[in-house]
Order: structure tokens, then C-alpha cells, then sequence
């Protein structure tokens, strides 16, 4: 905003005008009065109190501006042409020199900003709105509620619910000083006018029971007149009036930080910590592969038949694995990772093992095998208890983020919720799909599924073979081994449904054409990540209810593969793929970044990103191996431009480990031979 005419009249502000002109180069004078500042400006020298001064010369600028000073003491306005910032820009000069104000006086250049506004004529924000801050934060509130009227607020409701918060704060700085007889008229006559909601009023009232003042603070969630209960007022009250009265708080900062997440966002391969990552206004944010989990570290050899799912602990120290050997293996990765174990092998399974899933504190893992599902110790291996409520193949087994328990899905269109100690709570009846997968998301709000539908019971009875059970139902294992079609019946429906937990009520039903193997869940709630056959991965946001983004180039289409986020806040998708490959995309650009190889022949079945570490993941596959990822070190970096495989395999015994370096074999613990990785 411009300043008034009184204000412009003002000794510092008055001087001939600068004219706008050509660029000029910038020079230096002879007297020592002018020098150039290194950034194609010419300036006057200073004279330590804020004040420029000038020896009378003009001076020239390469900005185009020509400023003539014939008083030592005064500053010229620079008139420019037009209103934006640049020609070719569409940043409007005047919002842009605003911010400049604002973040000039928050970081304590006072005088800086009292010369910008000088020359540029522009304020950060009018008189009235200077005091309303003063008013607020030294609690004047009859002169803040006053000011409302004169803040351009223009919605009457906006106009209630900014006296509304005023009158809150003055009521509960009342009743902290212990003034109830204050604060009761103050709830009476003020607070009962401008409440939006009875609701909210009642809870007010109650505090007038309060003895003590801290008791007012917790009850009402409020750090009192010393904290920054007047500064948080200020903030929310900037939601009622327009930013252009009222600039919001560092409102330079947000848009510099906003310019960072959108550069996060658009680097393709970035990888760290936010708090990690070096960032410069001098130039864009671009990471390089560095940090990219591209190399296998780590070959785990032993199971003895295909491996169809990984699962990593919550703390990332564990790794679980089922098996069609019909067993289940927990790992420990070991501190330095590099001293993987077998912590547990969890045998008696009658089936192949193909769903798995860790409680929200690893002290426990589920198992499922056909239709029964076992709850194991995760410290010492005992079966906890075995559960076959399910009559067809359990394909999914999520734990209730909350711990509280967990869901179980079916091909007998079951979904059953049970306990932490895997007693039965309740079962949400038959559903419209033959469930093939689902997952609980983070935030317990909704339950994803996935799965089919086969119109006549005569053909749902026959439908048995999907590749996770690996079962022919007599306990052998299907000959056509990974296969999620149902013996050679295409079902007429694949459904993705969303239900409410708290209800269990449908809250969408989408009909999508293929296969659908596998749902994962950001950890954000906002996206499901779903497997689609053929050859698919769709992305679906969850808020909006819609198809976000497709990822294309993998292999999917007899077998069930497994995919998930990763990375820093699952900003990469992962999936295995029947060409023994393991693809990684970038989430929000869709972009493929790497293809993966080194798993032998058969489907790369399912692939888990560490939780704990976003520079490491596993994959698993027919080849009866899993595979460890990692980003590079500066070692392995220096090792592998010498040829040095730093892959380690461990063998069937469970024991002991050999390492491959420069092509031959280096042996650590009893190991049977290791073919080269």
C-alpha cells in the first residue's frame, strides 16, 4: 500500500524523484563516497545510523534507475514503471516489497525497512492494523474488538467468530487471575452472543469450576497470559482477514518453504531426512543415486522352496518371510547389518505360507496358511493360537494400527476382526468379493479391500488355487503354482471397497476390470497402492476417491505380486514382477527410475520397504531367495569399482555365511557352497 500524502511529505521521504531509465554499468567514484556493492548496484556509503548519505553526484545503477540526491540526509522515492516486479513476471511489486518489509523487520533490519519503504513508497500494512497487533498482544480487547470493523473483515459470520476468539481469551486470562465474578459477566454478555455453538459455550462454562489457575490451563488446553496464548490469537484471527490488510505471519518464509517441499517433491531421487537435506536459496534442490537402495547387500538362501511375502518389524530390526515350504522365517538383521541370523523358523504350518503379518509392537506374528491362521510368540516361537474360522484361503491378515487387534480376509467373502490374543470379537458377515487382499490404514478410519466376484455358488465352490495358497486343497501344491487366476474361471467382477472401521459400513465400491493381488496403504491414509493384473499398479486417493496415478513396465500377469511405498514419506513404489525384476518408480511423477535385477529365474513375489531405514528394502522370489537392498556406502562405492560383490548368502542350515569377493569364496561359519551372487 502507498503511503498518504501527510507521510510522503515527510522529511525522510521527501527528495526529487528518481527517474526510471536505461541500465547503466555500475562504477565507483574517485572521493570514497560511492561504491559498488558487488551486485550491479551503485550505493551511496552510510553513515552508521541508518541514514545514506551522498556527495551530491548522481549516481547510475544497473537496476535502470537514476537517482539524484541533493540532500544528505534525504531519500529519493524510485518511481518505476507498471506494477510488476519485472516485465515479464506476474509478481506484483508492490506485495512483493510488503514481504520484504515484513521479513526485514522480523529479522531486526529496522532501518533496512524504514529506508525501503522510503524509497519504494510502499508500507507493509496500514496504521490501524499496527495497533490491532498492539491491542491483541497487550490485551486491550474492547479497543482489538473495535478494530475489527476497520480490518476489511466483509462476512458477518467471519466478524462473530473473530469476537468470538477475543472474548475466549479475555475470559480465560480472567479466570487464571481468578477473577470469576469478570469472567462470568464476560460469559454472559459476550461469550453467549458470538458462540458459534452451544456445544462450545458449555464447555467454557465448566471451567468457571476451576480453583487453580493451572487446572484453567489444562482444562482448556491453553498455555495462560505468560505463554503464547495472545501470539496463537493473533494467528488465528488472520484466518478472518484479508491478507491484503493483514500480511500473514512470515509470510516470505512459508513461500520459501513451500518452494522446498514442491523442490522435494520434483527430485526424483531424493532420499533423506528433511533435516538432513543442505538447502539454498542460491540453487534448486537435485539429489543425485547415492542415496537410492540400488545394490543387494545381503542373499538370504533358506527356504527350501519359493518365498511369496516379506514383512519387516516396525523397528526395522526384523524381517519375516513365508514360504511354499510351508514355513515362516524371522530374521535379525544384526547391528551393523551385515550379521544376519535366523531367529526363528516357524514350522508346523499344512499348507505354504503366504500372508503374514507383524502386531504394532513385533511381539507377535501372524501366519496364514490355506484357511487356518497361527499367532506367534515373535521372541520364542510358540504358537500362541491357531485359528480356522475361515473356510476358503485366508488371503489377508492386517493388525489394527492401535494394537487392539486385527482384521482377516478370505476367499470366502469373510472379513473377521479379533483380538490381540486372537480370540474371535466379531465376523462383518459375507461381502461382495472374495477378498484377496486388504489393509487397515494408519489413521484406523477405513478398511481397504480388494477382490472378486463370482456370480453362481457352483462356480464359487470350484474356485480354489489362488497362488498364495499354493494348495490343491489336499495338502500338495498346485502344479500351476503362482496363479491368481481361479481354474481357468474369469471372474466378471473385481471390486476395490472402502469401509468405514467404526461402522463397517461401505463407504465406496469401484468395479475395475483385471486381477486385482495386493493393496498397501500410505502412511499418510491418503493413497492405495493397488496390483493389477495386467502388467498394472494403480495409485487411488483415498480423500478424493479417485485413480491418482498408473505405474507401467513391470510384468503381472498369472501371479500374485506384492508392492509398497518407500522412501522418505513413500514417495517410491516398489514392485516385484514375473521377469525376475524388481521396478522402483517415483510416486507423484509416475516416473520408472530403476530396474532392478539379480534375483534368478521365476517372479520377484513381493517386495517391503525397511520402515526404519529408507535406504533399505527387501524382495523375495521363486528362486527360494530374499534379497536385501541398500544404498552404497562410500566402501562398497570403492570396493565395487574393484569388482568386489559385497553380497552375502546365508545357507539352508541357517547358519554361518559365505562372501563372495573378486571371485572367490570367503568363508565365515560353517556354510554349504554358495553359488556366486
Amino acid at each position: 500500500m502507498r503511503f498518504t500524502e501527510l507521510e510522503e511529505s515527510s522529511p525522510t521521504n521527501s527528495s526529487n524523484p528518481a527517474i526510471a531509465g536505461p541500465s547503466s554499468k555500475s562504477h565507483s567514484t574517485s572521493n570514497g563516497r560511492t561504491v559498488a556493492n558487488g551486485n550491479g548496484f551503485v550505493s551511496p556509503f552510510t553513515n552508521g545510523n541508518g541514514v545514506v548519505g551522498s556527495s551530491g553526484a548522481g549516481t547510475s545503477g544497473s537496476n535502470g534507475v537514476v537517482m539524484e540526491r541533493h540532500e544528505k540526509s534525504a531519500l529519493s522515492r524510485v518511481n518505476l514503471p507498471g506494477h510488476l516486479l519485472y516485465e515479464d513476471s506476474n509478481v506484483d511489486r508492490e506485495e512483493f516489497v510488503r514481504l520484504l518489509l515484513q521479513s526485514l523487520r522480523d529479522v531486526g533490519y529496522i532501518e533496512s525497512a524504514a529506508t525501503l519503504e522510503a524509497e519504494s513508497g510502499f508500507s507493509m500494512e496500514e496504521p490501524q492494523v499496527r495497533r490491532f497487533r498492539e491491542y491483541i498482544l497487550s490485551g486491550m480487547w474492547s479497543k482489538a474488538e473495535d478494530s475489527l470493523s476497520r480490518l476489511g473483515i466483509v462476512n458477518e459470520d467471519n466478524s462473530w467468530d473473530a469476537k468470538f476468539l477475543i472474548n475466549k481469551q479475555k475470559y480465560l486470562e480472567l479466570l487464571e487471575a481468578r477473577k470469576t465474578a469478570a469472567a462470568l459477566h464476560v460469559l454472559r454478555t459476550e461469550l453467549a452472543l458470538s458462540s458459534p455453538e452451544p456445544a462450545q459455550l458449555h464447555v467454557l462454562a465448566s471451567l468457571l469450576m476451576c480453583t487453580e489457575p493451572e487446572d484453567v490451563r489444562q482444562r482448556a488446553g491453553w498455555d495462560g497470559v505468560s505463554g503464547q496464548s495472545r501470539q496463537q490469537l493473533l494467528l488465528d484471527l488472520h484466518r478472518f482477514i484479508p491478507p491484503s490488510v493483514m500480511i500473514p505471519q512470515r509470510r516470505f518464509l512459508t513461500l520459501l518453504q513451500q518452494a522446498r517441499q514442491d523442490q522435494l517433491r520434483r527430485c526424483i531421487y531424493h532420499n533423506t531426512p528433511l533435516e538432513a537435506t543442505p538447502f539454498s536459496l542460491l540453487s534448486d534442490h537435485e539429489c543425485n543415486k547415492d542415496g537410492f537402495p540400488g545394490v543387494t547387500t545381503t542373499v538370504l538362501s533358506v527356504h527350501t522352496d519359493e518365498v511369496w511375502n516379506v514383512e519387516w518389524s516396525h523397528d526395522g530390526a526384523y524381517l519375516a518371510s513365508g514360504s511354499a515350504d510351508r514355513t515362516a522365517i524371522i530374521w535379525n538383521m544384526g547391528s551393523d547389518r551385515r550379521k544376519w541370523e535366523v531367529h526363528l523358523i516357524l514350522g508346523d504350518h499344512p499348507f505354504p505360507v503366504h500372508s503374514i503379518a507383524w502386531s504394532s509392537d513385533d511381539s507377535m506374528l501372524l501366519t496364514g496358511a490355506e484357511h487356518f491362521i497361527k499367532l506367534w510368540d515373535a521372541k520364542t516361537g510358540s504358537c500362541i493360537r491357531t485359528m480356522d474360522e475361515h473356510t476358503e484361503t485366508v488371503t489377508a491378515l492386517s493388525w489394527l494400527p492401535d494394537g487392539s487387534g486385527f482384521i482377516s480376509g478370505a476367499l470366502d467373502r469373510k472379513i473377521i476382526q479379533w483380538d490381540a490374543e486372537g480370540r474371535k470379537k466379531l465376523s462383518w458377515g459375507l461381502t461382495d468379493i472374495r477378498v484377496t487382499d486388504l489393509a487397515v490404514t494408519p489413521d484406523l478410519s477405513r478398511v481397504v479391500t480388494i477382490g472378486m466376484h463370482v456370480p453362481t455358488s457352483s462356480e464359487s465352490s470350484s474356485l480354489r488355487g489362488i497362488r498364495n495358497s499354493g494348495s490343491s486343497g489336499d495338502g500338495t501344491t498346485n502344479p500351476s503354482g503362482n496363479t491368481s487366476s481361479m481354474n481357468g474361471i474369469t471372474p466378471t467382477k473385481n471390486r476395490f471397497i472402502i469401509y468405514r472401521l467404526s461402522t463397517r459400513q461401505v463407504e465406496s465400491s469401484i468395479k475395475l476390470d483385471g486381477d486385482l493381488t495386493s493393496v498397501k496403504v500410505s502412511q499418510d491414509s491418503q493413497y492405495a497402492l493397488i496390483n493389477h493384473s495386467p502388467d498394472e499398479i494403480q495409485l487411488w486417493d483415498l480423500r478424493l476417491g479417485r485413480l491418482a496415478r498408473k505405474f507401467t513396465g513391470q510384468r503381472q500377469g498369472r501371479h500374485i505380486i506384492r508392492s509398497c511405498f518407500g522412501g522418505i514419506d513413500g514417495s517410491f513404489v516398489a514392485s516385484g514382477s514375473e521377469d525376475g525384476n524388481v521396478y522402483v518408480w517415483h510416486r507423484d511423477t509416475g516416473s520408472l527410475l530403476e530396474v532392478l535385477s539379480g534375483h534368478g529365474e521365476g517372479s520377484v513375489n513381493s517386495v517391503a520397504w525397511n520402515p526404519a531405514n529408507e535406504r533399505m528394502f527387501a524382495s523375495c522370489s521363486d528362486d527360494k531367495s530374499i534379497r536385501i537392498w541398500e544404498a552404497p556406502t562410500p566402501e562398497m562405492v570403492l570396493d565395487m569399482s574393484g569388482h568386489t560383490d559385497y553380497s552375502v548368502s546365508y545357507s539352508a542350515k541357517g547358519k554361518g555365511k559365505t562372501r563372495q569377493m573378486d571371485g572367490e569364496v570367503e568363508n565365515a561359519g560353517m556354510a554349504s557352497p554358495s553359488t556366486r551372487l
